[in-house]
């Protein structure tokens, strides 16, 4: 635990002194989340699921505002109202939780990059650069999943669900593909 707080210690150090020469108002956010340590998007995340009253899972400006406020992050209302627009790709007036929060995260640095897809490479047991669930069956035993041994799932529903927490949140296709998962490289 005390590497933990070491390394929270320092990413927020870190963080604060970046945040003092950054005008880019996507990284000034995920500067302040990142000032309060390695759970500090993920808290951000959980305060906009609160203000999400009809649990939609998207925010609209002033939900967006408020969320910003109550989390205790310093920002231009106009900046603010920038930002929203920015990640309004569609000019609905509503933004994804989910895409804001994953857009938000720091981009994996290299080495963490090469882990994940040696682990991807292993699972791609045809090598075509999609895991599906015939690819699953050769690395991951279904049989041993509480849910498999009481009968509330059969096999492949296993490996669906294996899958789904890894494939795109609005295009669940039972096929995890290299692409969907790599992350902007430092």
């Amino acid at each position: 635990m005390a590497g933990t707080s070491r390394h929270d210690h320092e990413m927020a150090v870190m963080a604060k002194r970046q945040l003092s020469q950054c005008s880019d108002p996507v990284e000034k956010l995920r500067l302040q989340c990142l000032m309060r340590g390695s759970s500090g998007i993920k808290g951000l995340g959980r305060t906009f699921r609160v203000m999400d009253d009809n649990q939609n899972r998207s925010l609209d400006l002033k939900e967006f505002l408020k969320g910003l406020n109550d989390y205790g992050l310093l920002m231009e209302k106009e900046e603010a109202a920038a930002l929203f627009q920015h990640f309004d790709r569609d000019g609905s007036g509503t933004i994804s939780f989910d895409e804001f929060l994953i857009a938000l995260r720091p981009p994996m640095s290299r080495a963490r990059l090469e882990v994940v897809m040696q682990a991807f490479r292993k699972m791609d047991k045809t090598g075509d650069g999609v895991i599906t669930v015939e690819d699953l069956r050769g690395v991951y035993n279904a049989k041993y999943h509480p849910k498999y041994q009481n009968g509330e799932l059969s096999e492949d529903q296993v490996f669906r669900t294996f899958l789904d927490s890894f494939d795109s949140p609005y295009d669940k296709d039972g096929k995890v593909r290299e692409h969907k998962r790599q992350s902007r490289i430092q």
